[in-house]
Order: structure tokens, then sequence, then C-alpha cells
């Protein structure tokens, strides 16, 4: 038999309801960390290590969700004053490290600029030619896809093949084109690229994706913030009716 009554029992049932939603919550952590780390691996040669970290770190606080919902569910039902209480702090420490990991994620997106700039100028020299390399698939992918040309404009190519001569993915191959092709920085080039440099495009593209890994650490964290207040909540009345003192 319950011994919780009235707002409390009204709580206690609110509590397990939100642990079914802390469930959801850890699933979508994961995969949100997931899909913003897949993305980042299609570019790891131009991103530093602290773009990883940051979905590494929600999929584990996604992880760790799901395995501390089982204490919220379970002591909520069997009104345990112990599970509730390991469940309260659990959760503040995940709501701590959430909200650090959705600031990280906004200071990222502010960094990002700086940080693939210095990236993609030091990869240039290891662009090649002749020989593929994983910098010369990825160069010719990010322009390609981005419809770009060097880091802030085309120019940049010269110090690298010291002529006129630019990477074929500068240039879209005209359609019918046969035999040899040639893309160049001649102004007259209509077959260039139509954006100018890869920095702008390609470090918003990455800083938006920093920008979901913000977003769901933060709103993640404020509804769990309520979570928090509700275990307390159960786990002070239960305490109070069992006439437990101290903490345990």
């Amino acid at each position: 038999m319950s011994i919780l009554t009235g707002s409390a029992n009204a709580v206690r049932y609110t509590l397990f309801g939100f642990n079914l939603i802390f469930l959801i919550t850890g699933i979508i952590l994961i995969a949100v960390g997931a899909a913003v780390g897949s993305v980042y691996n299609g570019y790891d040669l131009f991103l530093p290590g602290k773009f990883f970290s940051i979905p590494t770190f929600l999929i584990v606080i996604g992880a760790f969700i799901i395995v501390i919902t089982f204490f919220g569910c379970w002591g909520a039902l069997k009104e345990n004053y112990c599970l509730i209480l390991s469940f309260s702090v659990m959760l503040f420490i995940i709501f701590i490290l959430e909200l650090a990991a959705g600031i990280s994620g906004y200071v990222l997106r502010n960094d990002a600029y700086s940080l693939i700039e210095t990236s993609l100028s030091h990869s240039m020299s290891d662009y090649n030619s002749s020989t593929q390399n994983p910098t010369t698939s990825l160069w010719d992918e990010v322009q390609r896809d981005f419809q770009c040309c060097g880091v802030t404009n085309y120019t940049d190519w010269h110090s690298v093949f010291n002529n006129s001569d630019l990477p074929i993915s500068c240039c879209k191959i005209p359609i019918g084109a046969v035999g040899t092709f040639t893309c160049n920085d001649d102004v007259l080039n209509i077959n260039r690229n139509k954006n100018d440099g890869c920095l702008l495009g390609f470090s918003n593209y990455i800083s938006d994706h920093a920008v979901s890994l913000g977003a769901a650490g933060v709103v993640i964290a404020v509804l769990q913030f309520f979570g928090v207040i509700f275990a307390c909540y159960i786990a002070r009345e239960i305490k109070i009716r069992n006439g437990i003192t101290g903490f345990m």
C-alpha cells in the first residue's frame, strides 16, 4: 500500500512518467551524438579532436541516462527512499554534465571558423595532384560538395602548384567535354565553382552541427532539472513518512 497520499502521490506518478521521458531523451542524446559524430568523421582530417569529444560525450551521457532511469522508475513504484535519493543525485550529476556539454557545443560553434581555417591552410601542402591520398580526396570532396575553391579563394592554390592550374574539383566539367580538361584561374573561366573559398561554407556547416549538440544538451538538461526537483520532493515525503533520519 502506498504511504504517499494527495499531491505527493500525484508527483510520484509524475516522476514515473518523467522517467519514461528521460529514457526517450537518453535515446535522443545517443542518436544526436551518433549522427553528428558520423558527419564529423567524414571530415576527420580537417577537424581538430575537440569536434569529436562532444558527440562522444553526449553518447556516453545518453547511455548513462538509460541506466539510471531504472533507479527512478523502481524507486517511484516501490517508494524506496534510497533508490529515489540515488536517482536524484545521479540525475543532478547528469544535469551538470549535459549543461556543460551544451555550453561546449555553443563555444565550439564560435571557434569553428578559426580552427577550421588553420586546419585547411595547413592541409593544402599535402594535396598531391598526381598521387591519390586521403587529404587530396577530402579536399576534392569538400570543393565539390560546397562548390568552392581554396580556403578563402582560388588563389590559395598558387603556392601549392606555383602556376595558374587549380584542382579539377575547383571546376565543373562541362557536359559533353571530350579529352583533357584543365581547370585554371583564368578570370574568364566560367566552369570554376561559383563560391570562392571553402572556409565560410564548410565552417558554417560544421558549426551548425555543433549548435545541434549544444541545443540537445541544454534542452534536455532543463527537462531533467524538473526531474531532480520531483525526485527530491518524493524522497523527502518518503523520508518523513518512514521516520528516516539523516540521508539514509
